[in-house]
């Protein structure tokens, strides 16, 4: 018998191998066009831009060494031109162009794939490559050393092209990416890519989405890339990445069915459409296990398994079948690791098919170890079965783990609720109780039965002035940002707010990350409410997915890993450890540690909270403490702030109350709805510039104090006079004019929900979350009968000496 194969690498000698080891006796020919039959390239890139030092460690097997273990016959640099079926014979031509034929018993074809590479005016120009071989790697990365490259483009963001544009940063390069879809990563859905985006800007990447390259222009001072908007890049190297396609010519001439997806039509055996010639690898299309619908899969791992069962069949006849490859790939960008394995939302959609899908943010391992870094968990699902459809994950560990086993779930058709029963190894360093998995299994379920109703945040974005949107998060955390519209409940004061929160509106509840989110629907779902929604993901999957790609031309170059300051204290800078903490965690500790610092003194806080650098910037702005400098290193995020002059003209909470004439006081007398709410507005926006505030309630203005639930509490008869007669708690307050016997009063709470205007008591909260001081006057409490135990439990106690003392450092006194 004798076996001729057509093509190495991962398929062709994936499959020499297998034949000789269940068939000693047969002869077998592999023919490769190339230098190269058997190479790691995958690693290609890495090498590239010198992660991988020695380009020997890429090179798997070399033609001699695989011929001598497996004995077989390697011809490299013999490129077959044409297949005889009829006859069973090949045609090859040699490097020196000569020809001869070879005959067959059994021939398997692995040709791979072919780089796309368009027509356009330019594109063979000095400097412009394509990636696929090894070949192509020498030649880049000779042409990077030998002309200095210091600028250069990538057209296209895929899996390659973002490795490619990670090396050539590694390497010293200034990288911009240029991606005609809306997003990078293809396979992923848009709201996974949108972290992805921020990254690259982080790095330093300058990222051009939804634009296309029309031309190249070579010039002497390197390549000018023109862009359909109108924008050139200039650059020293272009590298294409805009896609392969299955190399199928010698099939198509040959007379072999090609496919509706474009490759090379195989059967369940890997057998063509021609008797007795098989196909491995990019060049082949299969039915994708979960549609049924043909398709191309350029990956590694499918190729090798492909080559296992070809040899299989064609030494014992087809009786092995091939099951299909689902689509698992991951790929790393810089700091970031990104995943994905069978459908995303987006090809569903696309197919019209029926899912749901879920949203989880998790820990890498167990939040009270070290180092816990963030991971981000998507799956699509049947939203009946609950059948597994895809699964994607970003983070920074452990996202190869969690994609994985979803991989093997999908394979064997598995559901969310198998999700839940995985059985998953547990040690603090390596994952938690709960493994992300397993919630998002749980999270899915409650999807499906109901217990917890969603909304996506693409669905968000298009009814958000139809519903009402209530962020349960603390009021720290919603003065930091918020969904524009929204008000806040946090979820503890829930059950006593409940009133705030309309019966004959759509309600969307929302937190960090969904936990809460869910808390407050089963709350308010247990009390009658039947359209609340959960926002899947939380603020964060929606801050990420709305927010704007950062401008190229505003990129920022990578920081440094190293921060020293010019100015300020000698001492070493305060260290906090804040990995692990959500917003506003980092920012808080950051808070607590300034009061204890001098001016000139700084703090450093390392946090895994992608937002916490930007933050840290606004607060510095806001306080007049100086940001020195921030960088990022595999998630997590390092910011050193020395604190201001206490004189200065923006100072710092703690620099406000020592600095005379830069406080702020404010006289509450009135219990007006419309008064009231004036004041809590003046006294945060006071409080979000740094400066001390105090506001002093008397008489009436201590009915704003009140709290709905109050304990019982023993009166005089006048006490319980003022009690019948004065409003019971801020909810029953009325306006200064046109109250139309309490109308008034509710038309203008219904008309701040309707406008995205935060409550008074949202407000409230808001204000003492920033620090504002309040005092009850101790006489007006006498006089009415209220007693300490009426009013809100942050409440202080004073009196006219108090007040004159704190108005004494203010440089604005106001009356209302």
């Amino acid at each position: 018998m004798k076996y001729i194969i057509i093509g190495g690498v991962a398929g062709g000698a994936t499959a020499a191998a297998r034949l000789r080891r269940v068939d000693e006796k047969s002869d077998i020919l592999l023919l490769e066009k190339g230098k190269y039959i058997s190479y790691a390239n995958c690693g290609l890139p890495y090498y590239i831009g010198g992660v991988i030092d020695e380009r020997e460690k890429l090179l798997v097997q070399t033609p001699a060494s695989f011929g001598q273990r497996f004995r077989v016959d390697v011809r490299v640099e013999n490129e077959v031109i044409a297949i005889h079926p009829q006859n069973k014979t090949i045609t090859v031509r040699t490097v020196d162009g000569g020809e001869y034929e070879e005959t067959y018993d059994k021939l398997l074809l692995s040709p791979g794939a072919t780089p796309v590479r368009p027509p356009l005016e330019g594109i063979d120009s000095e400097g412009i490559f394509t990636l696929r071989n090894v070949e192509d790697t020498d030649h880049i990365k000779s042409y990077l050393t030998e002309h200095a490259v210091k600028r250069a483009v990538v057209v296209g963001a895929g899996f390659i092209g973002l490795e490619m544009a990670e090396n050539l940063h590694h390497a010293g390069v200034s990288v911009s990416v240029v991606e005609m879809g809306n997003q990078v990563m293809a396979p992923i859905d848009f709201s996974m890519a949108a972290p992805v985006h921020q990254h690259l800007a982080q790095k330093g990447v300058s990222l051009y989405l939804e634009e296309g390259v029309t031309h190249f222009q070579r010039t002497e001072q390197g390549i000018t890339v023109f862009l359909k908007s109108g924008k050139t890049i200039s650059a020293d190297m272009v590298l294409l990445s805009i896609g392969v396609r299955p190399a199928t010519a010698l099939a198509k001439d040959a007379g072999l069915k090609i496919g509706e997806a474009g490759g090379i039509w195989v059967n369940e055996y890997l057998e063509t459409s021609e008797k007795d010639i098989y196909a491995v690898g990019d060049a082949i299309e299969y039915p994708h296990p979960l549609t049924g619908k043909p398709w191309l899969n350029y990956l590694a791992n499918p190729a090798n398994r492909q080559g296992r069962i070809v040899a299989d069949n064609m030494v014992f006849g087809n009786k092995v079948s091939y099951e299909g490859a689902i689509g698992t790939s991951i790929a790393k960008v810089f700091d970031m690791t990104v995943a994905s394995t069978g459908l995303a939302a987006k090809r569903l959609k696309q197919w019209e098919m029926e899912y749901q899908s879920s949203v989880t943010h998790s820990a890498s391992h167990a939040g009270y170890y070290p180092d816990a870094l963030p991971l981000t968990l998507k799956l699509t699902f049947h939203p009946v079965t609950g059948k597994l459809y895809g699964a994607q994950c970003i983070g920074y560990e452990g996202v190869d783990k969690r994609i994985d086993q979803i991989a093997g779930l999908i394979k064997r058709g598995g559901t969310v609720y198998d999700l839940m029963e995985t059985e998953h190894t547990y040690a603090p360093p390596f994952s938690s109780a709960k493994d992300p998995i397993a919630i998002a299994g749980y999270v899915a379920s409650n999807i499906i039965s109901g217990a917890m109703p969603i909304i996506t945040w693409r669905e968000l974005v298009q009814q958000k002035n139809e519903v009402m949107l209530i962020d349960t998060r603390t009021p720290e955390e919603f003065s930091f940002g918020s969904i524009p519209g929204a008000i806040n409940i946090p979820l503890d004061d829930l059950r006593d707010r409940m009133s705030e929160v309309p019966t004959s509106k759509p309600v969307v509840l929302f937190c960090a990350v969904g936990l809460r989110g869910y808390l407050a629907q089963r709350i308010l779902m247990g009390n009658g409410y039947r359209n609340v929604r959960n926002l899947s993901g939380g603020y964060k999957l929606y801050s990420a997915a709305v927010a704007s790609v950062p401008v190229p031309d505003k990129v920022a170059t990578p920081q440094v890993n190293s921060i020293e300051s010019t100015v300020g204290s000698s001492k070493e800078p305060l260290k906090i450890n804040a990995c692990g903490l959500q917003c506003p965690g980092p920012i808080m500790q950051v808070k607590k540690a300034m009061d204890t610092l001098a001016p000139g003194e700084q703090v450093e806080i390392v946090a895994t909270d992608a937002g916490f650098a930007r933050d840290a910037s606004a607060w510095c702005d806001t306080t007049g403490n100086r940001l020195i400098g921030s960088h990022e290193e595999k998630g997590r995020y390092t910011v050193t702030i020395e604190k201001g002059d206490p004189a200065a003209v923006c100072p710092s909470p703690a620099g406000a109350i020592a600095g005379a004439g830069r406080g702020k006081t404010l006289i509450l007398f009135s219990d007006d709805l419309d008064k009231a709410l004036a004041t809590f507005v003046l006294a945060n926006g006071a409080a979000a510039t740094g400066q001390k505030v105090t506001v002093f309630f008397t008489f009436w203005g201590l009915n704003v104090l009140k709290k709905v639930q109050k304990p019982k509490v023993k009166k005089d008869i006048f006490g319980k006079m003022f009690g019948m007669m004065l409003p019971s708690s801020s909810l029953k307050l009325k306006l200064s004019k046109m109250n139309m016997f309490g109308m008034g009063s509710r038309m203008m709470r219904f008309l701040m929900k309707q406008k995205g205007v935060d409550s008074l008591e949202s407000l409230r909260a808001q204000a003492l979350a920033q620090g504002v001081e309040f005092i009850a006057c101790q006489m007006s409490m006498d006089m009415m009968g209220i007693s300490r135990e009426e009013l809100l439990d942050e409440v202080t106690i004073g009196g006219v000496a108090t007040y004159m003392e704190r108005a004494d450092k203010a440089n604005v006194n106001l009356f209302i």
